[in-house]
């Protein structure tokens, strides 16, 4: 296998190559290790079942790292910063400089972000895929792809192998995270314009019109979201992306954050390591990992339903069910990170007391129970 330096496979197709034997050559210890958490929640001290999607979480990350012992001691989320050329349609309340002050905010630890990863135990990586104009400070990653893609309204976002490359990069991303020990990931993006992008592609990919997949993002006017929809409706009849090709759409209609955090999830699944999505741009960017290689699921695990109004179907379309309602639209990751201390709270009872301890017999399923 061609490798880059970093150790991650070279050319896409390789990585998706990687990813299916990956997942193919681990099924019976998958198989294994879910038998087994499932059977340590049946002896904890409680009904069965009623930590519910807390429950199948755990049980889902045994079966991606093949080990009942699950362990997330070691976090972090990765914010991709890249810009978008269709915001020149006025389709933000804000131009493209605002990206900039919040990569920086965000890398300082001063964002939304970052307070709430400070509780959450949880370590941010700020990654420039592509901004503008270069930012210097501490914390910031430089990744970048280019300075921020073209207006979809005119032409491609960027070209496919720039596409590729942002895909590549954002596996690598995981991998080093994977080496220094991390065992539990979050998507987190910065980039003003990338609920147009992310609407755009969730529209080519889910065969929807604009009206069905676009909301206000940060808050915008019945004006604003007037041209926002024309935006993403002018884009797909300009560059007509294939729904049958997930990195034809992420390359015309798409932006760097969404082709990198596409590769992060890809990444998961390559280095059996959980990501946690975050909201409507994160889950876009899972489902683009998922037509490009469906073993890619196993490691997508959803934080939450934001109040964008497509983030519900995307989620239909994973088939991944949220584990918050909060009607959160923030971005940076935040839904993703707030998911983290409940992870950490079905840990702390999968790991509790039994019905052993107690000397009490254990419940056993009914017929009929849920």
């Amino acid at each position: 296998m061609k490798e880059q330096s970093n150790g991650v496979p070279a050319a896409l197709p390789t990585l998706l190559r990687a990813v299916e034997a990956e997942q193919a050559s681990g099924c019976a210890a998958a198989e294994a290790a879910r038998v087994e958490a499932h059977r340590r929640w049946a002896a904890v001290a409680k009904p069965l079942g009623s930590l519910g999607l807390l429950e199948a979480a755990v049980e889902d990350a045994a079966a991606l790292g093949q080990s009942a012992e699950v362990r997330f001691d070691t976090r972090a989320v990765l914010v991709l910063c890249a810009d978008n050329g269709v915001v020149r349609q006025g389709v933000s309340q804000v131009d493209s400089t605002v990206t900039a002050v919040a990569a920086r905010s965000i890398a300082a630890g001063r964002s939304s972000v970052g307070q709430m990863a400070a509780l959450a135990h949880c370590d941010v990586i700020t990654v420039d895929m592509g901004m503008q104009k270069p930012v210097s400070g501490a914390g910031l990653l430089e990744r970048r792809i280019g300075a921020g893609t073209a207006d979809i309204t005119e032409g491609p976002a960027m070209t496919r192998a720039q596409a590729e490359q942002a895909v590549l990069t954002g596996a690598a991303l995981v991998r080093t995270e994977q080496e220094r020990g991390c065992t539990l990931l979050a998507t987190g993006e910065m980039g003003i314009g990338n609920t147009t992008t992310s609407a755009a592609v969730a529209c080519a990919l889910l065969r929807q019109p604009a009206r069905a997949m676009t909301g206000r993002g940060a808050g915008l006017s019945d004006a604003g979201l007037r041209r926002k929809r024309w935006a993403v409706d002018t884009a797909l009849a300009v560059n007509r992306p294939d729904p049958a090709d997930a990195l034809d759409v992420l390359a015309k209609v798409g932006g760097f954050d969404l082709a990198g955090l596409c590769g992060v999830f890809l990444g998961g699944a390559l280095y059996r390591v959980p990501v946690l999505m975050d909201g409507f741009i994160s889950a876009v960017a899972a489902l683009c990992a998922l037509r490009l290689c469906p073993a890619v699921g196993a490691a997508v695990f959803a934080s939450h339903v934001s109040a964008e109004p497509g983030h519900s179907a995307v989620l239909r379309a994973l088939g991944k069910t949220p584990l918050i309602a909060a009607q959160m639209r923030l971005g940076e990751g935040t839904g993703a990170v707030a998911a983290m201390p409940l992870l950490d709270m079905a840990l702390a009872v999968y790991r509790g007391t039994t019905f052993d301890v107690y000397g009490i017999p254990a419940y056993v399923p009914q017929e009929g129970a849920q």
